[in-house]
């Protein structure tokens, strides 16, 4: 018996065909339908939207949390981040995709991303860590409000962590946060909150 080997897709493919509902990424060229975000998951998401854009409005800094937005990693992978902020001034100037299809290609375009971990922790850890760092993105948050990370990501004995991963010399350096530690972030340096009160989303 002869097994088709499935074909995998393009990037642009993968936006002209997503299902509408429901929430989609794209792994290697394959779709990936990812867990649909839990009332904890969605408070922890929201609630770093409104703090980040009030430090925004605050500063007057010229960025900006689009509602949607898919980052193109390559020709065969793209990712829909739970909180993005982005430069306003480098989209402008850079991203062609953006007013079309919400489409952000290049690290340079985006200030911080966070992704709130769920069950499939090892992309939060492992695949995305490794493809926003080689994009370039500055900075980039692991909100693992359960400890569900492995104990290489976390320590041991797991418990819930924030990870500030931050671009120095073209790698991420890794800080861990936790409990009624002051979160530190190269972005908003004025930002005054603990681990905690972003775990438990205020």
């Amino acid at each position: 018996m002869i097994h088709a080997i499935p074909r995998l897709i393009t990037f642009d493919e993968f936006l002209e065909g997503k299902p509408e509902n429901g929430h989609y990424e794209l792994h290697n060229g394959v779709i990936i339908e990812m867990p649909n975000p839990t009332g904890k998951h969605s408070l922890i998401a929201g609630f770093q939207i409104l703090e980040f854009g009030w430090e925004i409005r605050r500063l007057q800094l010229p960025y900006f949390i689009p509602k949607e937005c898919t980052i193109k990693l390559s020709d065969k992978s793209g990712y829909d981040p739970d909180v993005i902020v982005l430069d306003k001034q480098a989209v402008e100037a850079h991203e062609s995709r953006w007013e079309r299809e919400s489409v952000i290609t290049q690290g340079d375009s985006v200030k911080l991303v966070v992704e709130v971990v769920s069950t499939n922790w090892r992309d939060d850890y492992a695949h995305k860590m490794s493809d926003y760092e080689a994009l370039g993105i500055s900075e980039y948050w692991i909100v693992d409000y359960l400890g569900l990370g492995g104990s290489r990501y976390i320590g041991s004995p797991k418990q819930p962590t924030l990870s500030v991963c931050q671009l120095v010399d073209g790698e991420y350096q890794i800080q861990l946060f936790r409990g009624d530690e002051r979160v530190e972030s190269m972005v908003f340096p004025e930002l005054n909150l603990t681990a905690q009160q972003i775990f438990h989303g205020g």
